[in-house]
């Protein structure tokens, strides 16, 4: 059997921006997605998906035929709609890969795969990206082709799944950009994560940042790589709140969105900054206990620590 691991992530800077060429700070998470393969049968891929608390939420069985992967549903998972979009979702990045790399497919060789998350899949700490990631390993091809070939996106995520250590990146007309970012700050102590628990729609916001003039994006993607650059520098708290909230300022802006502290926080005393796309997910918040019981009053719970979450 094979076994394959990858990392989630945290965007910290380049949320938008990073689709047009900003330099962005992606950080690993060490929580993620494994993937074990093993040889079974012919013809058959056998999938089973586990959640972080080793239950099955996902199972079902894709034919080997000529790229196409038929999924083999049963009526009971035809009727959720939530297995249907999974079974889709994982038909389209085998046919991809398959593209890619057909000989690793030739019906002469089946499959039983298991997949296991170490975080909830509702938190978008890469479900996707992760899987994606370990295909990738597994088919030994490009992550970045294959997710190109199947969802698309900046891709900044793939490269938080393939480091254990915080990475810029950075889409440039020669392919990704990745390069070990030297980011572990001294006051980390100061910084924790919230999930907010609610997913967010963020085809307008792409839409209204998309809308903007060429010029507005280029000076945009300037200021954001600037950022990202200046972050890496910080050295200390005070530093790194003024460059978050810049970053949030010019976001709100391209997007034409309130800021989340706007929206949801407006009493709380330090800094929040969104984190990927807005309003959803997790949010980055500076303090400490006393800032931590602010938001469990308000009914969020899942607090993690920076160097809980974070792979440094």
């Amino acid at each position: 059997m094979q076994v394959f691991k990858s990392n989630g992530k945290v965007l910290l800077t380049g949320e938008y921006a990073v689709l047009d060429g900003a330099k962005a700070l992606a950080l690993p998470t060490k929580k993620g997605q494994s993937l074990e393969v093993a040889e079974d049968g012919k013809d058959i891929i056998k999938w089973t998906s586990l959640d972080e608390n080793g239950e099955t939420w996902f199972e079902a069985q894709f034919a080997i035929d000529n790229g196409k992967f038929q999924p083999k549903l049963d009526i009971e998972q035809q009727k959720d709609p939530e297995v249907r979009n999974t079974a889709q979702r994982l038909q389209q990045i085998l046919s991809s890969a398959y593209e890619i790399n057909p000989e690793r497919f030739s019906g002469q060789i089946g499959y039983s795969i298991t997949t296991r998350l170490d975080f909830n899949r509702k938190w978008g700490l890469g479900t996707s990206s992760t899987l994606i990631n370990n295909i990738a390993q597994w088919l030994e091809t490009d992550p970045y082709k294959l997710l190109e070939k199947s969802f698309g996106g900046s891709g900044y995520d793939i490269a938080a799944a393939g480091n254990d250590h915080p990475v810029t990146y950075q889409k440039t007309s020669h392919g990704p950009a990745v390069f070990t970012a030297d980011f572990n700050p001294v006051f980390s102590d100061s910084l924790f994560f919230v999930y907010l628990n609610r997913k967010q729609n963020s085809r307008k916001a792409i839409a209204h940042y998309r809308n903007q003039s060429t010029e507005n994006i280029r000076e945009l993607t300037e200021k954001i790589s600037g950022i990202t650059e200046q972050v890496l520098q910080s050295e200390n708290l005070e530093e790194f709140k003024l460059l978050l909230q810049a970053h949030e300022v010019l976001i709100s802006k391209a997007i034409n969105l309130p800021r989340i502290q706007t929206e949801l926080f407006p009493d709380y005393h330090e800094l929040i900054k969104s984190l990927g796309g807005w309003g959803g997910d997790f949010i980055l918040a500076i303090g400490g206990e006393q800032e931590k019981e602010y938001f469990r009053r308000k009914g969020y719970n899942i607090i993690f620590d920076y160097s809980d979450l974070i792979l440094s």
